[in-house]
């Protein structure tokens, strides 16, 4: 079991003792006792990831053996060609993007990626897109466009990055141009939450026609450790401030903020990183079967729609 979280303690334990006895010298005598341990940690594994907090999903959001979007680009698409830089200033490795093959059709991917080790996330800036990662994410999504291709955005961040830097290139400008590119871009999106989505850092790749998350990822306006510096001063107080952001896939669908809830593996997607894979290939293969039936036109209208409605409420006595 890899990295296991706090609350997922007493499953290793099981998980151990179970591996003990297979690899131990006459595991045929010992079968029965698997058997029972097996069971009984099937029913522990239910128990504890259907009654999981918002804090707790989202150190599963977070977990460093998550597949990140790279692996997914692997596991989903053929033929993946990457594409570097914004033509305007340098290549930003905290998000990446190419052409590929989804199931026979030639499409765009785009996706915030983090790394696996301290070298890796330096390189990748932890996931925190600089203003040129977000231009090369336009540019390309703008060449989809032209050439009449479906976009898929795999949306895993913390936020974009808030440095000096950044700011002086125009951070703020990037997403907003963004956000108002992807309101009409002329072709189906499909955007997916595959781990952390984070502010506008998450939003700048995820106004799409379709906004789907896996089932233990969050997305929301701000880092739970934020709000709770913001609020009580406290980033402490990071798992009271998960319960009030409503952050998980479920709250959001709710909400209507998202259209659909990709199954994890139980456990999460960090366990079997295929068979979330597979799952998330159905609902791609769902979604864009959908909307390749509308028009241009149509795909327009239907997102400005979709997005305005977002945040509507009405008051009662």
């Amino acid at each position: 079991m890899p990295e296991a979280l706090e609350f997922e303690k007493p499953l290793l334990e099981l998980e151990n003792r179970i591996a003990e006895l297979r690899a131990s010298s006459d595991p045929l005598a010992a079968r029965d006792e698997i058997a029972s341990l097996e069971e009984r940690l099937r029913r522990l594994q239910q128990r504890t990831y259907a009654s999981l907090t918002p804090w707790q999903r989202t150190q599963l959001a977070r977990h460093p053996k998550r597949p990140h979007t790279l692996d997914l680009f692997r596991l989903l698409l053929e033929d993946f060609v990457e594409l570097h830089g914004d033509r305007l200033y340098g290549d930003d490795k905290a998000i990446v993007g190419g052409l590929g093959r989804f199931e026979g059709q030639s499409v765009v991917a785009i996706g915030h990626q983090k790394g696996r080790d301290t070298r890796e996330n330096l390189a990748r800036n932890f996931g925190m897109p600089h203003p040129e990662g977000y231009r090369k994410a336009l540019r390309l999504m703008k060449l989809a466009e032209k050439f009449a291709k479906p976009v898929f955005t795999f949306i895993d961040t913390p936020g974009a990055y808030p440095g000096l830097g950044a700011e002086e290139r125009g951070q703020a400008e990037a997403i907003a141009r963004n956000l108002r590119e992807m309101a009409g871009l002329r072709t189906p999106v499909v955007a997916v939450v595959t781990g952390e989505g984070g502010s506008g850092g998450a939003l700048a790749i995820g106004v799409a026609d379709r906004v789907l998350m896996l089932e233990y990822a969050i997305y929301s306006v701000i880092s739970p450790e934020g709000c709770a510096a913001i609020l009580w001063g406290d980033a402490a107080k990071a798992p009271e401030a998960a319960e009030l952001l409503r952050l998980t896939a479920p709250d959001l669908q709710g909400l209507g903020v998202i259209d659909g809830i990709v199954p994890e593996p139980v456990g999460g997607a960090h366990r079997n990183w295929e068979e979330t894979a597979a799952a998330l290939r159905q609902a791609l293969r769902d979604h864009l079967w959908e909307l390749k039936g509308k028009t241009s036109d149509q795909l327009v209208q239907d997102r400005y729609e979709k997005f305005r409605k977002i945040g509507v409420f009405e008051e009662t006595t």
